[in-house]
């Protein structure tokens, strides 16, 4: 993504996310915040610097300027900005832009052919919800997320980390990709958008292909698959497991592993379908044999075995595993740590060049670089167009 230039007016998650990505890959990533900053520098504890570790999470290889776009003065230095810059992200209330003269159709679309522009929207700009603000748990509850996390016997439950906001910041990035792309044959940019809605729903399955197929809505297993048994979290004499068995040959050697190869051929668990009808029989058994295993040692020689199993994991212990270490997903910069980019390239991996920029930290360089005169930053630092640090 080296000489792509990115305006991100992005706040809070997916947009932050997406451009984070982009940064990581190469790109020259401005992240514009209000005069109060993204909420997320809030959003603590802990903090670092008074900055909340959720900003910090998603906002490193950018560099930062305040801007108060509420004031037309501020908004002729964001059109000077894409200018030369290839994507604009943001998730300003839809009307919000147009309001201010800066809406793609209206505007940006004539006046910077080659702009692709994303939004990251919660419903879209229409329809029944279209425009209105979404929120990573209202969706997981209206996309039908919840109505299939959590144990059989319990409550409906949002997952415990904000799956909707992540993957709608990998649908932006897919987006933009595909409109960069397409930008080479054509010349222009476009619109794009990625929203919670739509990215909530495409999460279902295999729940709403099964429901598809039997007309049936799904229920909660808890950490059983619809579909596939032994699949789920399993007790042992140590550290619980989680055995992820897809066919007949992983399951023998499941049995032969722990000791207990007669459960293959009992005639309850002579295939998948039997094992996902008699599932409850299947645990109690399984558990029965496992009781006599350590959790993480069994895990590691089953995997090695060709039977997908793993231990049951803290953040800590994940972060410190040594196969996390060996993958780079810890990044340690200047005091800075975050997890490391998932995607690797061969010819050009990710790069981690900045960490996360402090409120404005380099809104005067960034104007200086776009060609505004001393004259004219000190005229916007005076107007409090340009907040922050650098008035």
């Amino acid at each position: 993504m080296a000489g792509v230039k990115v305006i991100d007016l992005s706040r809070v998650l997916g947009g932050p996310f997406a451009t984070q990505i982009l940064g990581d890959h190469g790109a020259e990533v401005i992240k514009i915040e209000p005069p109060g900053g993204d909420e997320t520098r809030a959003w603590g504890p802990p903090f670092q610097d008074e900055t909340a570790s959720y900003f910090l999470g998603v906002n490193r290889n950018k560099r930062g300027l305040a801007l108060d776009l509420g004031q037309p003065v501020a908004r002729e230095v964001l059109l000077r900005l894409l200018e030369d810059a290839d994507v604009l992200v943001e998730n300003f209330k839809t009307g919000t832009l147009e309001k201010w003269g800066l809406g793609y159709a209206d505007v940006l679309a004539d006046r910077f052919p080659r702009l692709i522009h994303c939004r990251v929207s919660g419903f879209g700009a229409d329809g029944p919800l279209g425009g209105l603000a979404g929120y990573d748990a209202v969706i997981q509850a209206m996309a039908g997320l919840m109505s299939v996390n959590g144990e059989a016997d319990g409550a409906p439950l949002r997952v415990g980390l904000p799956v909707v906001d992540m993957v709608t910041g990998l649908n932006a990035v897919i987006g933009i990709l595909l409109a960069l792309n397409h930008r080479k044959s054509t010349g222009r940019g476009q619109f794009v958008e990625a929203a919670l809605f739509d990215s909530g729903l495409s999460l279902l399955h295999p729940h709403a292909a099964n429901f598809f197929l039997s007309g049936r809505a799904s229920r909660r297993t808890g950490n059983d698959h619809p579909n596939i048994a032994p699949y789920s979290v399993f007790a042992t004499g140590g550290q619980p497991i989680f055995l992820a068995v897809g066919n007949d040959r992983q399951f023998a050697r499941l049995c032969a592993a722990i000791g207990a190869a007669g459960i293959a051929t009992d005639r309850r668990f002579l295939s998948n379908g039997a094992r996902v009808a008699n599932r409850d029989a299947l645990r109690m058994a399984l558990e029965a044999a496992l009781a006599g295993h350590d959790g993480a040692e069994l895990a590691a020689r089953l995997i090695q075995a060709g039977v997908p199993a793993g231990p049951v994991l803290g953040v800590d212990e994940a972060l410190a595993h040594p196969h996390a270490q060996h993958r780079q997903m810890v990044v340690s910069q200047d005091g800075y740590r975050g997890v490391g980019a998932p995607v690797k390239l061969s010819e050009t991996p990710a790069s981690y060049r900045r960490t996360p920029p402090a409120f404005g930290a380099d809104s005067l360089a960034i104007l200086d670089e776009a060609g505004f005169t001393q004259t004219e930053i000190d005229q916007l630092v005076a107007s409090r167009a340009v907040p922050g640090p650098a008035a």
